[in-house]
């Protein structure tokens, strides 16, 4: 089995059928880890799908297997691909990968603006993230929207998130600025630009002095 194996694309009004085994996963991915997530009710997954704010992933004979969405929070200021799941029989061949690749395409489509963040305990999801270009960051740097916050009470974790004053908790944070990647670039073309510029006047340089010698 391969990922040609698998249509994955924005979801639809097709897919809402889906909304409650999705949901049902959710909470069964999270209880195996022995950590929490804001649950979700298919109803809400389903409304995801309508907005078109959900990338799902389906097997070539219609099964389901995988599933991401879109969240936004402080206005559209932040961003988060939320409640990535995907069905334990199709792990281990780069759909969480793939899944996760694609709502942050469509994340940028969506909210170019947007800085986009998440929370998670999953070494997996940690790296993926860090190839898209997120930054591990303090909760400070997140959102504030409390209904982002709110969405933590059904975590297991949530005492230990309060009682540290939402500073920190078992999750790590991680965030991608669109603002600060393109000033990393343009920073590295003007890098690059004076490298070439210093070069040249070397040659010059150089070709000045030989044609001296001569």
């Amino acid at each position: 089995m391969t990922l040609q194996d698998f249509d994955i694309r924005v979801a639809t009004a097709a897919d809402v059928d889906f909304a409650p085994l999705i949901c049902d996963e959710m909470a069964e991915s999270a209880k195996a880890r022995g950590t929490g997530i804001a649950q979700r009710s298919p109803e809400y997954v389903a409304d995801k799908m309508l907005e078109g704010k959900a990338v799902i992933a389906l097997h070539k004979d219609g099964t389901w297997a995988g599933f991401c969405y879109i969240e936004t929070w402080s206005h559209g200021d932040f961003v988060a691909n939320s409640g990535l799941v995907v069905d334990p029989k199709f792990r281990k061949i780069g759909l969480a990968k793939a899944i996760k690749n694609r709502i942050f395409e469509l994340s940028r489509t969506k909210y170019p603006e947007a800085k986009i963040f998440g929370l998670t305990t999953g070494l997996a999801v940690m790296k993926i993230n860090s190839e898209l270009g997120y930054e591990p960051v303090t909760y400070s740097e997140l959102t504030q929207d409390e209904d982002f916050w709110a969405g933590c009470k059904s975590c297991v974790n949530f005492d230990i998130l309060t009682s540290k004053g939402r500073k920190n908790c078992m999750c790590t944070a991680m965030l991608f600025d669109p603002a600060e990647k393109q000033k990393f670039e343009e920073d590295k073309i003007q890098k690059i630009t004076h490298k070439a510029t210093l070069l040249e006047r070397i040659e010059n340089a150089i070709k000045r002095t030989i044609g001296q010698d001569h």
